[in-house]
């Protein structure tokens, strides 16, 4: 489609804080509005496209936006206060944009354009990423045309919702779909083991700490093996590198606060150690890989450990709360699945059949309809 084409093309803007969690999906369903011949522009928080995305958008806005992070008056008064400001600006956007339809994939950096947009009367679609329904996301829920779900069952989806819901699962990126093509392939004894460690912005420090620590308690023969590459916090590397560097047999790593090509790591991956966000486990299932999850404690609503014992349950991962692992603990897990590629390779399977490699062509089905109610 030529540049001209896209311009003038029906525009559906896509709202969505600058988190990966919500990033992505927008990111997936951005490529498929455009495989379709529909032009697509962002409306995003202060934060912006952090992840260096290139988000695939005609034109990126952003709008103050703000979280309700304390339960004091004046932190209330200031978060309401932006909020406000941040309608005005969506509403602005909203009148120069005209967009046909607007999606809004969670957090309080959607209220705006999402309220904005019900004002003016211009269908909207919600979409979670989680297993429970978030604060934000259950404010507007009322509001909005169409409600869509990652997963079968969403805790706190009920009453007047429930009607306009749709299972379409997380779309996760066209890269992902690509690495999920390729088999999982179990490590044999004696062969290298890779291991992946990530943790995203909020949950990486754990992990820089406890993992190093129960990688150097394994046995010998099995250090050998291992290959790690774990992210981590930038003021974290060089201890984390170090650790590996010193051990006795030197452990194989690299180490970096972020990796770009973190679809193809984990796709050449025989295990994975993550946070239990929304993204992480579409596309652990998407690509079918085993993984222990460690949800992020302290979350709202504790929607990563709903997300982890989804897949739990399928046999697809070990979920197992931060207050419970240990490094001894994590080092014997650890140490029991390099010597079982048997059961890695069950997992995999059990992954991949959770997988919704589809999602992003059901979400914008969705779009797709909301556009044609609206002619």
């Amino acid at each position: 489609m030529t540049e001209q084409a896209i311009a003038s093309a029906p525009g559906v803007m896509l709202a969505a804080g600058g988190t990966g969690g919500h990033l992505f999906p927008a990111f997936a369903l951005a490529e498929e509005l455009a495989r379709r011949g529909i032009a697509v522009d962002l409306v995003t928080d202060m934060r912006g496209d952090r992840y260096g995305t290139g988000f695939p958008a005609r034109k990126i806005y952003q709008i103050p936006s703000a979280t309700l992070a304390s339960k004091s008056p004046v932190a209330a008064a200031r978060t309401a206060y932006t909020l406000a400001r941040g309608i005005r600006a969506a509403t602005k956007v909203m009148t120069e944009v005209k967009p046909a339809v607007v999606v809004g994939f969670g957090g309080y950096p959607t209220f705006p354009p999402l309220i904005a947009a019900h004002l003016k009367g211009i269908p909207t679609l919600l979409h979670e990423q989680n297993a429970v329904l978030g604060r934000a996301n259950k404010m507007l829920g009322r509001r909005v045309s169409a409600i869509a779900t990652s997963f079968e069952r969403t805790t706190l989806l009920e009453g007047a919702m429930l009607s306009k819901a749709h299972y379409t699962g997380n779309p996760v990126r066209d890269v992902v779909i690509e690495w999920a093509a390729r088999p999982y392939l179990p490590s044999a004894p004696g062969q290298t083991f890779h291991l992946l460690v990530f943790g995203g912005s909020q949950g990486a420090r754990y992990f820089s700490e406890t993992v190093p620590q129960a990688l150097q308690l394994l046995p010998e023969a099995q250090r050998r093996r291992l290959y790690v590459t774990q992210q981590c916090r930038a003021e974290d590397q060089a201890h984390v590198a170090a650790t590996y560097n010193s051990a006795h047999p030197h452990i194989g790593n690299e180490v970096a606060p972020f990796f770009k090509n973190l679809p193809e790591i984990m796709a050449t991956s025989h295990l994975v150690i993550a946070r239990a966000g929304a993204s992480s486990v579409a596309e652990l299932a998407v690509m079918g890989r085993p993984s222990i999850l460690v949800p992020l404690p302290h979350a709202l609503d504790n929607d990563q450990l709903q997300n982890a014992t989804r897949l739990a349950e399928s046999g697809a991962s070990w979920c197992i709360e931060q207050k419970q692992l240990t490094a001894d603990r994590l080092a014997a897990e650890i140490g029991l699945m390099m010597d079982a590629p048997g059961e890695l390779a069950a997992a995999a399977a059990a992954a991949k059949q959770q997988g919704r490699p589809d999602a992003v062509q059901r979400l914008a089905d969705l779009v797709t309809g909301l556009m044609v109610r609206k002619a």
